[in-house]
């Protein structure tokens, strides 16, 4: 949890750049009506500032299993790597979604691991994404 309190002109700023999604799942609020959360990518515990360039949105489930965390263990290349970083990385180098558009596929060691870390295909969400491809509001286009 962030120590530092952040300005609403920064929230704001930071929210539209993330266009009110989540970074990792990729949740849009105005899907699920709850607002995002702000994140610091490095976390303050770890000499993150709480500037524009080290914050983000996560959903609360998200934000929660990353908590203070910006590494994790990927087991098939067997090394310990950094998380995906939403601002400074593309979703669509590390990650694709599968062919049902429900699931999250880690293709990297970074998108792997984040993917496990994070729980991205949390059984709630995965069946909530089915829903969402259904009514064409899923998978995200970009």
């Amino acid at each position: 949890m962030s120590q530092t309190s952040v300005p609403r002109e920064l929230r704001e700023k930071v929210a539209a750049q993330a266009r009110r999604r989540c970074g990792y799942c990729l949740t849009s609020e105005l899907i699920v009506g709850s607002p995002m959360q702000l994140k610091h990518i490095i976390p303050e515990a770890d000499g993150g500032l709480t500037s524009e360039e080290n914050l983000w949105l996560a959903c609360a489930l998200c934000n929660s299993h990353k908590s203070d965390r910006s590494v994790a263990w990927d087991s098939v290349s067997a090394t310990i790597v950094r998380l995906f970083n939403p601002r400074q990385q593309h979703w669509s180098d590390h990650f694709r979604w599968s062919d049902a558009g429900n699931v999250i596929i880690g293709t990297t060691p970074t998108g792997r691991a984040t993917a496990k870390a994070l729980s991205l295909n949390r059984p709630s969400l995965v069946a909530a994404r089915r829903i969402w491809v259904q009514v064409g509001w899923h998978p995200p286009k970009d």
